[in-house]
C-alpha cells in the first residue's frame, strides 16, 4: 500500500503548505489521469499532465507544493 504522506524531501518546505493545499492535493492524488501519468510514465496523459500541470490545473500545482515533485512523476 502506497502512503499517503508527503515524502520526507518535503519536509523543509511543510511550513509553507496549508490544509487547503492537503486537500487539493488529494484530488491529484487520486485523479485518474494523474495516477495513470504516474504509473505508466508515457502516453496521452503522461503528455497532457506534463504540459498543463503547472499552468492550468490548481491540483497538480498543490501536488507539487505538498510533496515537493511534479504531479507526473513516478512516486519511488
Amino acid at each position: 500500500m502506497k502512503s499517503t504522506q508527503p515524502d520526507a524531501g518535503a519536509e523543509a518546505g511543510k511550513a509553507n503548505v496549508s490544509k487547503f493545499d492537503l486537500l487539493l492535493a488529494a484530488v491529484c492524488r487520486n485523479c485518474p489521469v494523474c495516477r495513470r501519468a504516474r504509473s505508466k510514465q508515457k502516453g496521452a496523459a503522461f503528455w497532457l499532465v506534463q504540459r498543463v500541470e503547472k499552468r492550468v490545473c490548481p491540483f497538480c500545482r498543490a501536488y507539487e507544493r505538498v510533496y515537493g515533485r511534479p504531479a507526473h512523476q513516478k512516486v519511488a
